[in-house]
Protein backbone atom coordinates (compact mmCIF):
# COMPACT_ATOMS: atom_id res chain seq x y z
CA UNK A 1 0.00 0.00 0.00
CA UNK A 2 1.01 3.47 -1.10
CA UNK A 3 1.67 6.07 1.81
CA UNK A 4 0.20 9.18 0.63
CA UNK A 5 2.76 11.58 0.01
CA UNK A 6 1.43 14.53 2.84
CA UNK A 7 1.29 11.73 5.43
CA UNK A 8 4.95 10.82 4.27
CA UNK A 9 6.42 14.60 5.30
CA UNK A 10 7.86 15.50 8.77
CA UNK A 11 5.99 18.39 9.47
CA UNK A 12 2.67 16.46 9.35
CA UNK A 13 4.32 13.50 11.18
CA UNK A 14 4.67 15.23 13.92
CA UNK A 15 1.37 16.76 14.16
CA UNK A 16 -0.15 13.05 13.81
CA UNK A 17 2.04 12.04 16.69
CA UNK A 18 0.87 15.09 18.82
CA UNK A 19 -2.20 13.74 18.13
CA UNK A 20 -1.97 10.03 18.86
CA UNK A 21 -0.05 10.85 22.47
CA UNK A 22 -3.41 13.02 23.37
CA UNK A 23 -5.25 10.26 25.29
CA UNK A 24 -1.63 8.59 26.70
CA UNK A 25 -1.38 12.40 28.33
CA UNK A 26 -4.94 12.49 29.36
CA UNK A 27 -4.63 9.00 30.86
CA UNK A 28 -1.34 9.62 32.42
CA UNK A 29 -2.96 12.70 34.74
CA UNK A 30 -6.13 10.80 35.08
CA UNK A 31 -4.39 8.46 37.44
CA UNK A 32 -3.35 11.08 39.48
CA UNK A 33 0.51 9.72 40.32
CA UNK A 34 3.20 12.04 40.78
CA UNK A 35 6.10 9.91 38.75
CA UNK A 36 3.62 9.64 35.84
CA UNK A 37 2.52 13.36 36.15
CA UNK A 38 5.78 14.26 35.52
CA UNK A 39 6.28 12.15 32.57
CA UNK A 40 2.92 13.49 31.16
CA UNK A 41 4.35 17.13 32.05
CA UNK A 42 7.02 16.05 29.74
CA UNK A 43 5.19 14.77 26.68
CA UNK A 44 2.92 17.82 26.70
CA UNK A 45 5.80 20.31 27.05
CA UNK A 46 7.06 17.63 23.68
CA UNK A 47 3.61 17.71 22.48
CA UNK A 48 3.27 22.07 22.94
CA UNK A 49 6.82 22.82 21.13
CA UNK A 50 5.93 19.94 18.37
CA UNK A 51 3.06 22.79 17.32
CA UNK A 52 5.49 25.39 16.62
CA UNK A 53 7.92 22.90 15.17
CA UNK A 54 5.99 21.64 12.59
CA UNK A 55 4.91 24.57 11.16
CA UNK A 56 8.70 25.45 10.96
CA UNK A 57 9.51 22.78 9.26
CA UNK A 58 6.45 23.22 7.22
CA UNK A 59 7.48 26.57 5.89
CA UNK A 60 11.26 25.74 5.92
CA UNK A 61 11.06 22.37 4.00
CA UNK A 62 8.52 24.39 1.70
CA UNK A 63 6.32 21.10 3.19
CA UNK A 64 3.13 23.28 3.76
CA UNK A 65 0.28 20.62 2.74
CA UNK A 66 -3.62 20.74 2.98
CA UNK A 67 -3.63 18.14 5.08
CA UNK A 68 -0.91 20.15 7.24
CA UNK A 69 -3.65 23.60 7.28
CA UNK A 70 -6.21 20.99 8.17
CA UNK A 71 -4.89 18.29 11.02
CA UNK A 72 -2.38 21.46 12.59
CA UNK A 73 -5.26 23.52 14.45
CA UNK A 74 -7.11 20.05 14.95
CA UNK A 75 -4.52 18.64 16.78
CA UNK A 76 -4.52 22.18 19.26
CA UNK A 77 -8.38 22.38 19.76
CA UNK A 78 -7.72 18.33 20.69
CA UNK A 79 -4.96 18.54 22.81
CA UNK A 80 -6.33 21.71 24.67
CA UNK A 81 -10.27 20.64 24.69
CA UNK A 82 -8.79 16.90 25.93
CA UNK A 83 -6.69 18.49 28.78
CA UNK A 84 -9.29 20.68 29.97
CA UNK A 85 -12.17 17.85 30.40
CA UNK A 86 -9.36 15.92 31.97
CA UNK A 87 -8.83 18.27 34.52
CA UNK A 88 -12.34 19.27 34.92
CA UNK A 89 -12.88 15.74 36.31
CA UNK A 90 -9.63 15.34 38.19
CA UNK A 91 -10.60 18.67 39.60
CA UNK A 92 -7.01 20.38 39.17
CA UNK A 93 -9.81 22.99 38.15
CA UNK A 94 -11.23 25.30 40.99
CA UNK A 95 -15.02 25.78 40.57
CA UNK A 96 -13.82 29.79 39.58
CA UNK A 97 -11.16 28.06 36.52
CA UNK A 98 -13.70 25.81 35.28
CA UNK A 99 -15.46 29.46 34.22
CA UNK A 100 -12.77 29.96 31.72
CA UNK A 101 -12.32 26.26 31.03
CA UNK A 102 -15.38 26.31 29.77
CA UNK A 103 -15.98 29.51 27.99
CA UNK A 104 -12.55 27.99 25.94
CA UNK A 105 -14.20 24.61 25.09
CA UNK A 106 -17.49 26.62 23.54
CA UNK A 107 -16.18 28.90 21.85
CA UNK A 108 -13.33 26.51 19.97
CA UNK A 109 -16.75 24.53 19.27
CA UNK A 110 -18.41 27.58 18.20
CA UNK A 111 -15.62 28.87 15.94
CA UNK A 112 -15.51 25.32 14.48
CA UNK A 113 -18.84 25.48 13.68
CA UNK A 114 -18.52 28.78 11.94
CA UNK A 115 -15.57 27.64 10.09
CA UNK A 116 -17.71 25.16 8.72
CA UNK A 117 -20.18 27.04 7.64
CA UNK A 118 -18.64 30.05 6.45
CA UNK A 119 -16.83 27.12 3.79
CA UNK A 120 -20.00 25.77 2.70
CA UNK A 121 -20.23 29.58 1.25
CA UNK A 122 -16.99 29.63 0.13
CA UNK A 123 -15.58 32.14 2.40
CA UNK A 124 -12.27 31.33 4.20
CA UNK A 125 -11.98 32.16 8.00
CA UNK A 126 -8.09 32.64 7.90
CA UNK A 127 -6.17 32.39 11.31
CA UNK A 128 -5.88 35.68 13.09
CA UNK A 129 -2.30 36.80 14.85
CA UNK A 130 -4.05 37.04 18.03
CA UNK A 131 -5.66 33.42 17.80
CA UNK A 132 -1.91 32.15 17.70
CA UNK A 133 -1.42 33.65 20.48
CA UNK A 134 -4.48 32.58 22.18
CA UNK A 135 -3.31 28.92 21.76
CA UNK A 136 -0.12 30.08 23.17
CA UNK A 137 -1.76 31.28 26.01
CA UNK A 138 -4.22 28.13 26.60
CA UNK A 139 -0.58 25.94 26.00
CA UNK A 140 1.13 27.83 28.66
CA UNK A 141 -1.53 27.78 31.49
CA UNK A 142 -2.34 23.88 30.67
CA UNK A 143 1.77 23.83 31.57
CA UNK A 144 1.24 25.71 34.70
CA UNK A 145 -1.77 23.54 35.38
CA UNK A 146 0.08 20.48 35.06
CA UNK A 147 3.02 21.77 37.16
CA UNK A 148 0.59 22.94 39.64
CA UNK A 149 -0.43 19.17 40.69
CA UNK A 150 3.17 18.38 41.21
CA UNK A 151 4.46 22.07 42.93
CA UNK A 152 0.74 23.43 44.50
CA UNK A 153 2.38 26.67 45.09
CA UNK A 154 1.71 27.61 41.23
CA UNK A 155 -1.96 27.66 41.69
CA UNK A 156 -2.11 31.07 41.70
CA UNK A 157 -0.16 31.78 37.85
CA UNK A 158 -1.66 28.70 36.77
CA UNK A 159 -5.33 29.77 37.61
CA UNK A 160 -4.51 33.68 36.42
CA UNK A 161 -2.92 32.04 33.35
CA UNK A 162 -6.70 30.36 32.65
CA UNK A 163 -8.35 33.62 32.74
CA UNK A 164 -5.71 35.03 30.74
CA UNK A 165 -6.34 32.29 28.32
CA UNK A 166 -9.92 32.32 28.22
CA UNK A 167 -10.16 36.07 28.44
CA UNK A 168 -7.66 35.81 24.64
CA UNK A 169 -9.98 32.89 23.72
CA UNK A 170 -13.38 34.69 23.88
CA UNK A 171 -11.92 37.98 22.23
CA UNK A 172 -10.75 36.77 19.41
CA UNK A 173 -13.81 34.42 19.09
CA UNK A 174 -15.97 37.29 18.98
CA UNK A 175 -13.78 38.95 16.55
CA UNK A 176 -14.21 35.83 14.13
CA UNK A 177 -17.97 36.52 14.69
CA UNK A 178 -17.78 40.05 13.86
CA UNK A 179 -15.97 39.79 11.00
CA UNK A 180 -18.11 36.92 9.61
CA UNK A 181 -21.32 38.73 10.45
CA UNK A 182 -22.16 40.45 6.99
CA UNK A 183 -22.00 37.07 5.35
CA UNK A 184 -25.26 36.00 8.01
CA UNK A 185 -27.87 38.27 6.22
CA UNK A 186 -25.98 37.19 2.64
CA UNK A 187 -28.24 35.24 -0.05
CA UNK A 188 -27.06 31.60 -0.58
CA UNK A 189 -26.14 30.60 -4.14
Amino acid sequence: MDIPAPLRQLPNQLTIARIATIPLLCLMLALGWDWLRWIALIIYVLAAVSDWFDGFLARRMNMMSDLGKMLDPIADKLLVGALLVTFAWTRDFSAWELIPAIAILMREIFIAGLREFMGSRSVSVPVSFLAKWKTTAQLIALFFVIVDGLLPSFGFISGLLMWIAGGLTVWTGWEYLRSMWPYFSAPTE
